[in-house]
């Protein structure tokens, strides 16, 4: 068998790999080992080239790979679970950025070869996509870090500048096909940047986990027209692979906000952001101590849980189940109520819990465990807001109106534990708050949790 045979076996592996990884993503249950299979499909992958590809720069090819190690190591351990979805922008966005810089330096190449139409092509949509992915995802880490402004930024005049940037960049791209040069694909990655720049801006609060999502299909749709390009059969399928999924993902988010994906990218021009007032109220609320939640939650036969991301920004996710654990001896069911997009991102509380060494059994998706809530004697919310507020059933002008939510209000009785009266990320206030049947226990949700968990210990 020849070398090149030898590759593109090697390569046929990597693609099952990939598709394995993808299948066991789909499931909590399986997400770790198909984050292990997804690793070991990409390390062959540079190991195949590394060995295959002629090599006429190895040192600058070493330091480049002893660098992003380095740098992916170190973020990996570092990195805090409120902070995933940050990470996944920024692995999102260099993966766009380098695809639009293989196409550029490929460009080059076909300029000089005068190369088919339909390469040309598949290149500078590279070059676009992937700029507008690599700007935007920046963008969304901005915002997600809170290094900017989580609410929607829009200037006067804004939808003309998008248009004309948008026109500018097709113009430039037929320019390109038509007649090719590294200068216009140059300032067609230009464009892409500022594409992807005003993409995002009007984009705030809970919609942001959705642009992620899309900005992940533009990622893997450049890097399978990168593909087609260079007749590579991994790079097609691999990103084909991030580019169906990116995209199906996008709709499903889409489908739980209940909002379309246009008035998601552009609800703040016409006033449906799902980031309003972050005004805190005054109006009156019963509190509650661990104490008094202890006994609710103790003598309860039936307790659901609620996760949110404030569970994550007090990594008590430990203690919770703990706690959990605790209820189940004195014979409590217990369970977990998941939101699509509970959190910052998509899987943001199944990855969370998981961490705690929650049995997947326990968590059910919101469509399995809706009808349930009417039975349940408490329900606990745990640094979760807009995703069990009745304004998204109940009030036309809420930017979460027609979200469907878990029916938390359904309950007997309802413990919110918050740090505060603040609202939700999408800034509104939860009028399920001040229901009779409502107590709030504040504090940090850690340590809360911790003196909750020793009350109901003591019972």
């Amino acid at each position: 068998m020849t070398a090149a045979s030898w590759v593109q076996l090697g390569y046929l592996l990597v693609a099952v790999c990939f598709i394995l990884a993808l299948k066991g993503l789909s499931s909590p249950q399986h997400a770790r080992r198909g984050n292990l299979i997804g690793a070991v499909g990409a390390v062959l992958a540079c190991v195949i080239v590394f060995f295959s590809a002629p090599l006429d720069h190895l040192l600058p090819i070493m330091i480049a790979i002893a660098i992003g190690t380095a740098i992916g190591v170190v973020g990996a351990y570092r990195v805090k679970m409120t902070a995933m979805p940050q990470l996944v922008a920024l692995f999102n966005g260099v993966g766009g950025g380098a695809a639009a810089i293989v196409a550029l330096v490929e460009l080059r190449t076909l300029t000089a070869s005068g190369a088919a139409v339909i390469d040309l092509i598949a290149t500078v949509f590279t070059i676009l996509i992937g700029s507008i992915s690599f700007a935007g995802s920046i963008v969304t880490f901005l915002k997600l870090q809170e290094w900017m402004t989580t609410r929607p930024v829009i200037f006067l005049g804004y939808p003309i500048v998008y248009v004309a940037c948008l026109l500018a960049a097709i113009g430039t791209a037929v320019g390109v096909v038509l007649a090719p040069s590294v200068g216009v694909g140059s300032l067609l990655a230009l464009l892409g940047l500022a594409l992807g720049v005003l993409l995002v801006l009007p984009v705030g609060g809970a919609d942001v986990p959705i642009v992620i999502s899309l900005l992940n299909a533009f990622t893997g749709l450049s890097v399978a027209a990168t593909g087609y390009v260079f007749q590579n059969l991994l790079l097609l399928v691999a990103g084909t692979l991030v580019g169906a999924a990116g995209t199906l993902l996008t709709i499903l988010m889409a489908r739980a906000m209940g909002r379309s994906l246009i008035s998601t990218l552009f609800g703040a021009l016409r006033g449906g952001s799902t980031l309003g007032s972050t005004k805190l109220s005054d109006r009156p609320v019963k509190s509650a101590q661990p104490g008094d939640v202890a006994m609710m939650l103790g003598y309860a036969g039936r307790v659901i849980i609620v996760p949110g991301y404030g569970l994550a920004v007090a990594q008590a996710q430990h203690t919770l189940q703990q706690l959990v654990e605790v209820l189940q001896q004195r014979g409590t069911r217990v369970d977990y109520a998941i939101h699509p997009v509970a959190g910052r991102m998509p899987g943001h509380m199944n990855v969370l819990l998981a961490e705690a060494q929650v049995p997947y059994p326990q968590l059910k998706e919101m469509t399995e465990i809706n009808g349930d809530f009417a039975q349940t004697d408490v329900v606990l919310v745990v640094g979760a807001n807009d995703v069990v507020n009745p304004a998204a059933e109940t009030d036309p002008a809420a930017p979460i109106y027609g979200m469907p939510i878990l029916k938390v209000a359904d309950a007997k009785q309802v413990i919110f534990m918050k740090r505060s009266m603040r609202p939700g990320f999408a800034g509104i206030e939860n009028e399920l708050l001040y229901a009779p049947t409502t107590s709030l226990l504040f504090g940090d949700a850690k340590d809360t949790m911790a003196k909750l968990l020793t009350e109901v210990k003591a019972l």
